[in-house]
């Protein structure tokens, strides 16, 4: 069946037009069902300007619907995929509200340090929804919730919400590669899982904090020594001595 949107035969006067293109200032014919067009003048392809990418931001079917998306549309779509993985995280966690809380406060904070170390937000905020979705698994199978164990766990359960969510293949191996160490740093790490461990260590400490405050200077010297990324290090200070 084909998507209502795009059959001819539901199409109205207006479905052909003309649009300017932004290089040159050329006319350049669009139909309405166009993801993009290249200027014959200038040669610069441009998105069609009039088209609903709408469902095609998030669907997974959407290049065998529309061909190869514009790169203006991968990154809505992957800009969009972290609304979609932090509601598969919480269908995932259920009830257990204590790991979607820390789910949800370590990408608020590796959003903040992603955005300031240039990282790819989609895998850094797809990395942090589900960096430990395998503490259930590691608490059935081998009733502990050691770093290890989690890192074991989450990374097939990672690919399979990523997967159904029709995550690009190297979104998908970046974030459980993420996934499958984000406790343990290897010497050379990449700016996405900088701002992931940074995130995760501040909301770690914070959470230790409430339970048993910390002495100030005893978490100066570990925001200063432990964390990854300046933007970690001005986050923690924000949220663990200027609170």
């Amino acid at each position: 069946m084909k998507c209502p949107g795009q059959d001819t035969r539901y199409w109205k006067p207006g479905a052909v037009f003309e649009v300017k293109c932004p290089k040159c200032g050329s006319e350049v014919e669009f139909f309405k069902d166009d993801t993009s067009r290249k200027c014959d003048s200038c040669g610069h392809r441009f998105v069609n300007p009039s088209m609903d990418f709408g469902c095609a931001a998030y669907c997974q079917y959407a290049e065998q619907c529309l061909g190869n998306l514009p790169p203006e549309l991968m990154a809505q779509k992957e800009n969009l995929l972290k609304d979609r993985v932090a509601i598969e995280m919480k269908k995932y966690f259920r009830r257990d509200f204590r790991r979607i809380g820390h789910a949800t406060k370590v990408a608020r904070h590796a959003e903040r340090i992603g955005r300031a170390e240039r990282g790819n937000m989609a895998v850094i905020l797809a990395s942090a929804y589900l960096h430990d979705i395998g503490i259930h698994e590691a608490e059935r199978k081998y009733d502990s919730t050691a770093a290890k164990y989690q890192e074991q766990e989450g990374p097939p359960i990672a690919r399979d919400i990523l997967s159904r969510l029709g995550a690009r293949e190297e979104l998908i191996e970046e974030v459980c590669d993420i996934v499958g160490h984000h406790h343990h740093p290897r010497p050379d790490e990449t700016a996405n899982f900088k701002a992931l461990y940074d995130a995760d260590l501040i909301v770690n400490l914070e959470e230790k904090h409430n339970e048993n405050p910390i002495d100030p200077d005893r978490l100066t010297q570990i925001i200063e020594k432990s964390f990854l990324t300046e933007s970690g290090r001005e986050e923690a200070g924000k949220v663990l001595l200027d609170a």
